[in-house]
This record gives C-alpha cells, sequence and structure tokens, in this order.
C-alpha cells in the first residue's frame, strides 16, 4: 500500500531548481483549479507507488497547504522551472485507466466544468473512502516460494501453511488454524523468505451471498426483433455505423434484445453496461439480467457507499461480465467493455443538474467511440436529438413496430377537460371513473398519472387574495396533508397548513389544485373495495420501498397504482387494462421549447403500461388541450408525425437539434449584483463571438422562470448558434476574464435540459 504520512509532521522541502536532466515528474488536477494541470517531482521513495489515475497529497500555494489531487500523467521530463515534490501516493493502483482519464478530460472541456469534480463523479466517494473495509495485513506467497521450497527440508506443518497459501492471502490467524499449526511455522517459514507480508483492506463484515437464480432461456425473436439484433451483431462486427438507435414501441420486446446482444459480448469474455433513467427501474433490470447472466453489478446513488464499492471492485476486477446502473454506472471501470445500452435514452433524468452538468447519453457517445465499441440506444419515443442523428446517417435507426405475439397497441382516447367541468366534480371525470369501474369489475388493474406532488398545489385566502408562498423561492407553497404541511417542492422550507389566513384571519382559506395525495383521497373515496397505492417521491423514500410497491401490484394487491412520472416508465404488467391521465396539460405550457416533446413522451409511455396481456387495454387523457399536436400524436402512437411536426419549429428557431445551446444562469442573495454581473457576462459574450457569424445569438439577461430560488435571485442568457465550440470558446473567455463579485456565483450549461 501506499505511505501514509502525518500530515502535521511533513516537512515541504524547498522546491528543486530548473534541471536539464530528466526527472520523475506527476501532473496532476487539483480541486477548483478547472482545467489547469499542476505538475509536481515524485520523490525516491514514491517512484514505484504512484501511477496515473491514484490520488495524490501534493502542497498548494505559499503556505504549502496539503490537498488531494488526481495524478493524471507520469513522465520523465527535464523540469523546466522550480516544482514541488509529492507529499503521498493514497493509492495502491489507479483508480481510473488512461482511458478514462482522457474521457473526464474530453467531459471537463465540453461541459466547461472542473476537471477535479468530473474525477471525483467516476470514482464514487465510497470507493475513495474504501467504506465497507478495514486496514489488514495479510501472509501470502513469496514469488519464488515453489522453486526454494522444493530444494528445502521441511517439517509437515510447515508444508500444510504453504498449502494454505496457496489458496490466496491470509490472516495469519487464519493460517494457523486452517494449516492446524501454532505460530512457530508459519514464523519460520518468514524468516526463510518463503512467505512475506502484505498490507491491503479486507472487507468489514462478511457479505451475504446473492439468492441464487433459476437460469432462464433466452425467448423466441419475432421478425423485427431478429433484424434488431442483427444490426447490434453488424455493429459488433466493426461495421459502421457503430451507434444503434432502436426505436420499438412499447411492449416491442427492446429488452429481449437487449438481453441477447449483451449474451453474444460475454460469450466473446467482455462486460456490458446496461444504464437505465431511474433508479426505481433498476431492481427489475437487474432481476430479469440476473435470470439469464447470474450475477449483475449495480451502481446507483442510493446504494450504500460500502455496497457501491463492492461493486465497483467486482467490475474493476472483471467478476462481472453486466452492468446494471442510473447515470453514473457510465464511468462503470470496466476492463474489457464491450457493449453500452442506454435504454429509454430520451429521459431528462439522463442529464445531471448539478456540477458537472454531463448527459449519460453524450459521455457513453464519447466512451463507445473511445473504446471501439457500439452503443445502443432505445426508445419508444427517442429524443429528437437522436432522431436527427438517425436522419444524417450518424446513427443507425431499426424500428420496431409492432408488440411482440402480435398484441394490438391500446386504443387511447382523450376527455375534453373544458366540457367536463360543469358535469365532473374532482380529478376523475364522469367517463374515467366509469371506465375505472369496469375494469376492476373484470378484474383487471388501473394506473393512475398525476405528475404533481402533494395535496393541494395551491393555497389562497378568497377574502384578502394572500397566497401562500416560499419566502426564500418564487414558489407557491404545496398542501401535504399526510403531515399538514405548506411544502416548497424546492428549498424544502415548509410551515403548518393554515386554517385560517395568515394576513386578514379569514376562516375560509381555500385549498385548490390536485396533487397526488388529493387524487389517493378521491380515488380512495370513490372505489372503497380496491386495494390503492401511491408512487411518489413522498411515499417511496424507505429502502427498498419502490421494489415492494411494484411487486405488490405484480401479485394483484394492489388494483389501483396512481402517481407521478415514476409510474410512467418501464414497468411491465400484464393484468393493466386501463391507463389514466388525470392532467396530461401540466409540463403542456411551460416556457420550455421541450415542453411538447416532454408531453409527447410521457402520455406515450405511460400508455405504453397497458394492453400487454390477453385481456387488451385502453388509455383515457383528460386535457384541456384535446387538439394540441403533441396530444394527438401520442393518441395515436405516433412518434414519426409528432417528429414531422415539431423538428420544422424547432429548425426555424436554431434550438436543438438544429443548432448548439448554452445556458448561463446566474444567481445570487443581492438581485441588483446579480443582474449587474448577467449583463456584464452577456457584453463580454457578445464581444467575444465573432459579429459575421449567421445564427449567433446572445439572448438575455432576463430574469429565470422561477426567478427567486433558496433565497437567491436567477437571472439568465441563452446562447444559441450552429457550432457548439464557438459557444464554448465564448463562455470560456467570459470565464478567464470576469471574476463575480461576492455573493454572485453564475454556471454554464452546455446543451441544457433544464430551462426552468
Amino acid at each position: 500500500m501506499s505511505i501514509q504520512r502525518n500530515l502535521f509532521e511533513f516537512a515541504v522541502p524547498a522546491p528543486s531548481a530548473p534541471s536539464d536532466e530528466p526527472r520523475r515528474i506527476a501532473t496532476v488536477q487539483v480541486r477548483r483549479q478547472r482545467l489547469q494541470e499542476l505538475d509536481y517531482l515524485v520523490p525516491d521513495e514514491l517512484r514505484d507507488i504512484v501511477s496515473p489515475g491514484c490520488r495524490v497529497r501534493v502542497p498548494l500555494g505559499r503556505g504549502n497547504r496539503l490537498v488531494e489531487a488526481y495524478c493524471v500523467r507520469v513522465e520523465d521530463r527535464a523540469a523546466d522551472r522550480p516544482l514541488k515534490a509529492l507529499a503521498d501516493v493514497l493509492d495502491s493502483r489507479g483508480l481510473l485507466d488512461p482511458k478514462m482519464l482522457r474521457l473526464t478530460r474530453w467531459i471537463a472541456e465540453y461541459y466547461l466544468c472542473e476537471h477535479h469534480a468530473v474525477l471525483e463523479t467516476a470514482v464514487p466517494a465510497g470507493v475513495r473512502q474504501q467504506a465497507g473495509t478495514r486496514p489488514a495485513v495479510l501472509l501470502r506467497l513469496a514469488d519464488d516460494a515453489a522453486r526454494q521450497a522444493a530444494a528445502m527440508k521441511l517439517t509437515a506443518k510447515q508444508q500444510a501453511v504453504l498449502a494454505a497459501l496457496a489458496e490466496g492471502p491470509l490472516a495469519a490467524e487464519v493460517l494457523a488454524r486452517r494449516a492446524g499449526c501454532g505460530a512457530g511455522p508459519i514464523q519460520k517459514l518468514r524468516s526463510l523468505g518463503l512467505i512475506v507480508t502484505e498490507k491491503t483492506r479486507v472487507p468489514t463484515a462478511v457479505r451475504p451471498a446473492d439468492a441464487p437464480h433459476v437460469r432462464q432461456s433466452h425467448l423466441q425473436l419475432n421478425a423485427s426483433q431478429r433484424e434488431a439484433l442483427a444490426a447490434i451483431e453488424d455493429a459488433l462486427a466493426g461495421n459502421p455505423p457503430s451507434t444503434i438507435l432502436l426505436h420499438g414501441v412499447t411492449g416491442s420486446g427492446k429488452t429481449e434484445v437487449y438481453i441477447q446482444a449483451i449474451a453474444k459480448v460475454v460469450s466473446a469474455g467482455k462486460q456490458a453496461i446496461v444504464l437505465v433513467p431511474e433508479i426505481s427501474l433498476t431492481p427489475q433490470t437487474v432481476e430479469r439480467f440476473r435470470t439469464r447472466f447470474g450475477e449483475v453489478a449495480v451502481l446507483h446513488s442510493h446504494l450504500s457507499d460500502a455496497d457501491r464499492h463492492h461493486h465497483w471492485q467486482q467490475i474493476a476486477r472483471g467478476e462481472v461480465a453486466v452492468v446494471v446502473g442510473a447515470r453514473s454506472a457510465v464511468f462503470a471501470p470496466t476492463p474489457r467493455l464491450g457493449l453500452i445500452v442506454l435504454d429509454e435514452e430520451h429521459e431528462s433524468s439522463f442529464k445531471q443538474d448539478s456540477a458537472p452538468r454531463y448527459h449519460a447519453r453524450d459521455v457513453a457517445l464519447a466512451r463507445a467511440g473511445a473504446e471501439g465499441i457500439p452503443l445502443v440506444l432505445g426508445s419508444a419515443t427517442p429524443s429528437l436529438e437522436s432522431w436527427r442523428n438517425a436522419q444524417l446517417g450518424k446513427f443507425r435507426l431499426i424500428s420496431m413496430p409492432h408488440r411482440v405475439e402480435g398484441r394490438p397497441l391500446p386504443h387511447v382516447g382523450t376527455i375534453d377537460l373544458r366540457l367536463e367541468k360543469s358535469t365532473s366534480r374532482g380529478a376523475l371525470s364522469r367517463r374515467l371513473a366509469q371506465a375505472m369501474t369496469a375494469a376492476l369489475d373484470d378484474g383487471g388493474q388501473v394506473i393512475l398519472l398525476l405528475n404533481r406532488r402533494g395535496f393541494a398545489t395551491h393555497i389562497q385566502c378568497p377574502a384578502c387574495g394572500f397566497a401562500l408562498r416560499c419566502p426564500d423561492c418564487d414558489i407557491a407553497l404545496t398542501h401535504h396533508r399526510t403531515n399538514h404541511t405548506a411544502l416548497c417542492h424546492y428549498c424544502d422550507y415548509q410551515v403548518p397548513a393554515p386554517a385560517a389566513c395568515p394576513q386578514c384571519g379569514f376562516g375560509g382559506i381555500r385549498y385548490s389544485g390536485v396533487g397526488t395525495q388529493k387524487l389517493e383521497a378521491e380515488v380512495r373515496a370513490r372505489f372503497p373495495q380496491a386495494a390503492v397505492l401511491r408512487m411518489d417521491t413522498d411515499s417511496m423514500q424507505a429502502p427498498g420501498a419502490h421494489s415492494k410497491a411494484l411487486a405488490a401490484f405484480r401479485r394483484g394487491e394492489v388494483q389501483i397504482l396512481l402517481g407521478t412520472q415514476m409510474i410512467a416508465k418501464g414497468l411491465d404488467f400484464p393484468n393493466v387494462t386501463l391507463v389514466g391521465v388525470i392532467n396530461a396539460d401540466t409540463a403542456l405550457h411551460l416556457p420550455d421549447f421541450r415542453a411538447a416533446e416532454r408531453t409527447f413522451q410521457l402520455v406515450t409511455q405511460v400508455a405504453g403500461r397497458t394492453g400487454r396481456g390477453l385481456k387488451g387495454g385502453r388509455v383515457l387523457v383528460q386535457t384541456f388541450s384535446p387538439d394540441h399536436p403533441a396530444i394527438v400524436a401520442a393518441t395515436q402512437h405516433d412518434y414519426a408525425a409528432f417528429a414531422a411536426g415539431e423538428l420544422p419549429v424547432r429548425e426555424a428557431l436554431g434550438y436543438p437539434p438544429f443548432g448548439a445551446m448554452v445556458r448561463i444562469v446566474v444567481r445570487g442573495e443581492n438581485g441588483a449584483a446579480a443582474l449587474a454581473c448577467a449583463e456584464g457576462i452577456a457584453q463580454r459574450l457578445r464581444a467575444a463571438l465573432p459579429s459575421d457569424a449567421k445564427g449567433l445569438r446572445v439572448l438575455g439577461p432576463a430574469p429565470a422562470p422561477f426567478a427567486r430560488l433558496r433565497g437567491m435571485y436567477r437571472f439568465q442568457i441563452h446562447l444559441h448558434g450552429p457550432q457548439a465550440d464557438v459557444l464554448r470558446e465564448a463562455v470560456a473567455d467570459a470565464r478567464r476574464s470576469l471574476e463575480p463579485p461576492e455573493g454572485v456565483q453564475w454556471i454554464a450549461d452546455v446543451d441544457p435540459i433544464d430551462m426552468l
């Protein structure tokens, strides 16, 4: 292991003088240095253990403060300036290989973020902290022990010790027990040089073995599935294009194609990464893959640090062939990577909303290109960026237009809420309530989608007009009935829900709007004989809650499942015969150029949860906008029609996928200071961009749609242009030349997904 020095005893030597003689130099990346790398001399005692990808401690600044950094290069060359020396090496081997180091550098450059932040994302905290392990000293056979032992006359107990160590390193007490001896024979063999010690780390507890899985055979593929598998096999053979867009309707059997493609990869001795958009989807995906491949490694943020460390090490040692996880699994340290699959590639959750703001789909594309392996993107509702790449021939488009076993897509009908308002009370229209009764009477199950949490979404006094809002955000508070609080969904500020108006004292304060809690109460009142389950972030906080809820629904213990968008993705329940969308307009009219696309995707995806069994299924969509093109296309299961109508609008406005975009958000507690900073940035950007370049635009600054969040005033600037590198260079120039005033910060989001 590394040399661990006491931070308080370490004395930093004076920097070495420049020299023409080659010296061992380590180049490191330190936190908050953006892309600037720093060089340090490697002392003789650290030469054999420092390597690219490992963490080191280095003296920084005039005070020689010791800080942690990542070593990104080690080379022998002349030092052209005085250099300080490395203080310590923290890892016995590199945590990131050269390919991953290059990938993290690309992410930092493309997304205009700190390289150190990307490195920290690529190496989970549990790995850095070696969670779930403790230091240990083990005994092992010397490298030439077998040759030396053959020339010696050893006792029976000494031979038993060597035989025990032939199976692997052991602690001294374990070795003595297995060899049936005391300390004497072990000490003698150490003195003879046949046994040596090694410092390592061992698990703090014995991990329970995974439950055995009955291996299942591959399913018989239909014609479109065979075509899709053949295309992936073609890409695995090295034939371009190596990125495949698998556009399959819901229930078309895309997962079975993934599994059989991965089987080809595994049989060739390689590994595969499968990325899913929601952590809630991971358990069922893992279960399906385990029935085919046995042990599967899992990586996502809801695992304990010890579990993430365990799986990460399994992957790095090549002990598992299949990795399943959410966004961050794109960094899985697979030494023999052969394929990456990104399911539901359109999902916005693949884009990280905090630094580093990378998109897992595009990182997967870059990694697959660097590794020379195929990438499979699957979706019933592809992002328009991927669809456009397929149109341009950059991706190979494979269509799977039919469900497996010839099952029809469900009929989708709309319910015009403008006409229902006078005849229906509550969130359920008469038609939807009647359809629910019919579905339940027939022994079917029902899914209801409402993409709003809480009970009532608006609290207002009808006497004086006072509305209860978050004091730190430009957001109305939502009433949560379970704990009778008024809660901000952005900063978690909460107060007791008032019985009377806090401003005028009127006792008839009004709670309006419908969230999932209110919908649950209405459903329980109208269908008292049915078992109802709500799935949203409020009800699914306990460990394993997603898996338990979905298992109960699969077993038929729950007849009505309602919730937010987490129930719209990837669920396969053959007994669901009715899906109801309570309000399809929740995202349709947001100030976001992707609003129509997201609405189409959400309605289409949740509609796909029904009609997967022998009973068939139907979908009812409640909306105030039944004639909107996104709603019409979704009711017809017609992605091509939606794309054909939406793409010309994007092209006319220069929005992605027809142009690049960078969103800058400037925020600060002092609104005037934040605005002044934003104006300075916009001015600098306009000066940095070529004046004769066609299509380049700097819009703003203007207040963000959520003009105040968490006590910060927010202003946004949008950059549009045909070339992403021109926009990024302009932003990088502004960063280099403008220092925000104290209390003001600004972030740059390349290829933004969240526009609010």
